[in-house]
C-alpha cells in the first residue's frame, strides 16, 4: 500500500479536509498515475451533501483527473512510465454483460460501473478519487490525453466534455438541426460549444439574459430567457433535440412542448429531488424524453481527437463564461450553498 495525500469529506456536508489514503500496490495491470489536476464537478457536491442517496465517507471526490503515468504493472500493454493520461467517471465495471462488451461500461448490468469515488471496488474497499496526489486504475479504464491538448484543459473533458458530447452526437446534433443547451453551467458552456462545432443551430435557454455575451461567445445563435412567457409561446415547436445540463427540477411539460414532432429532451443534470411528467406531453407529437450518462471508455478516448479538429477546449476566465471547469489543484470547497469552490492554480 501506498500512503498518499488527499482532500476528503469525513461526513455528509462536511468541508473538506487534508488528509491521507492507502493506495493499492500497482497490480498485473494497474496504471499508477501522479495527478497533476482534477476538474471540480458538480457531482462531487451532490454526493459530498448525500443529496442523491446515502453515501460513503470519508470521501475525497474527483473523477476529472489529467496526469501522468509513473509506473505500470507488468502486464499493462496500453501505456508506460510518463505517458500523459486521464481517469473519468468510472475506474471498473463487470466487463462481460452485454454493455460492457459493447463499450457501453457506464451502463453496466452486471453490478453497475465502479464509480472513481463514492463506491466499493471488487476488492470491497472504497474508492477514492482525484483530489489526491495518485491513484492506482486498472489499464481498461484509463485513457490518452493527446498532446495537443494540456492536462488541465483535459481533466474537466472527462466528465462534463464526454457528457454532453456523447447525446449530442448520438441524437444527431449537426447542420439542419435546431439544438437547445437548457442552462449554461459547467455542464451546459460545453453543450453549446459542442453541438456549434457539430455544425447545429443552437438556442441557449437560461434563467435569465445575464450570461448572453458569453454565450453567444462560446457559439450560441440565439440565447432566451426562460423566465419570460413569451419565450415558449415564441420557441413553441421549435427544436429537435434539447439537452438539459440542469440538476434543479424542470417543468417537463413546458421544456417538450418547445420540440418539434419526435423531437427528444436528453437529460445529462440529476435533479435531488422526484419530476413530475404528464404523459399526453410525449404522446403527442411522438416525442422522447431520454437520459444520457457519461459515455463509454472507447467514447472517452476517442472523442478528444475530434475536439482538437475542433479547436474546442473548456472555457477559462476571461473568455466566455468564466466559471470553474477548468481543472484545478484542490485546496477546499467550504460548505458550498453556492456551489462555489476555493482553489489554487
Amino acid at each position: 500500500m501506498t500512503t498518499v495525500a488527499a482532500y476528503a469529506a469525513p461526513a455528509a456536508k462536511a468541508p473538506l479536509e487534508r488528509t491521507t489514503i492507502e493506495r493499492r500496490e500497482v497490480g498485473e495491470h494497474d496504471v499508477l498515475i501522479d495527478i497533476r489536476f482534477a476538474g471540480i464537478c458538480h457531482s462531487d457536491i451532490h454526493q459530498a451533501r448525500e443529496g442523491w442517496g446515502d453515501a460513503i465517507f470519508p470521501m475525497v471526490p474527483g473523477h476529472e483527473i489529467a496526469g501522468v503515468v509513473s509506473e505500470v504493472g507488468p502486464g499493462v500493454t496500453a501505456f508506460r512510465a510518463g505517458d500523459r493520461v486521464g481517469v473519468g467517471c468510472m475506474v471498473d465495471s463487470c466487463r462481460e454483460c452485454e454493455n460492457c462488451r459493447a463499450g457501453r461500461e457506464q451502463y453496466c448490468t452486471g453490478g453497475g460501473m465502479v464509480g472513481t469515488y463514492n463506491a466499493l471496488g471488487k476488492d470491497g474497499e472504497p474508492t477514492y478519487g482525484g483530489y489526491s496526489q495518485k491513484i492506482v486504475v486498472d489499464e481498461n479504464y484509463v485513457v490518452r490525453i493527446p498532446d495537443g491538448l494540456p492536462l488541465d484543459v483535459a481533466a474537466p473533458l472527462l466528465c462534463a466534455g464526454i457528457t454532453t458530447y456523447s447525446p449530442l452526437k448520438r441524437w444527431g446534433a449537426g447542420p439542419g438541426k435546431k439544438v437547445a443547451v437548457l442552462g449554461m453551467g459547467g455542464l451546459g458552456h460545453m453543450g453549446v460549444k459542442i453541438a456549434h462545432a457539430l455544425g447545429a443551430e443552437v438556442t441557449v435557454l437560461s434563467q435569465s439574459l445575464r450570461k448572453k455575451d458569453d454565450g453567444l461567445k462560446l457559439g450560441a445563435d440565439h440565447y432566451r430567457a426562460t423566465s419570460d412567457p413569451k419565450t415558449f409561446e415564441e420557441l413553441r415547436g421549435s427544436f429537435d433535440l434539447i439537452l438539459s445540463t440542469v440538476s434543479a427540477p424542470l417543468d417537463f411539460d413546458a421544456y417538450l412542448s418547445l420540440l418539434r414532432t419526435e423531437g427528444t429532451l436528453a437529460n445529462v443534470g440529476a435533479p435531488e429531488e422526484p419530476v413530475s411528467l404528464n404523459l399526453f406531453s410525449v404522446l403527442g407529437g411522438g416525442k422522447t424524453l431520454a437520459g444520457s450518462m457519461i459515455g463509454g471508455i472507447a467514447e472517452t478516448a476517442t472523442w478528444f481527437y475530434p475536439l482538437i479538429v475542433h479547436g474546442l477546449r473548456v472555457a477559462t476566465p476571461g473568455e466566455g463564461w468564466a466559471g470553474p471547469r477548468k481543472a484545478r489543484r484542490v485546496d477546499a470547497y467550504g460548505p458550498n450553498t453556492t456551489g462555489a469552490p476555493h482553489t489554487r492554480p
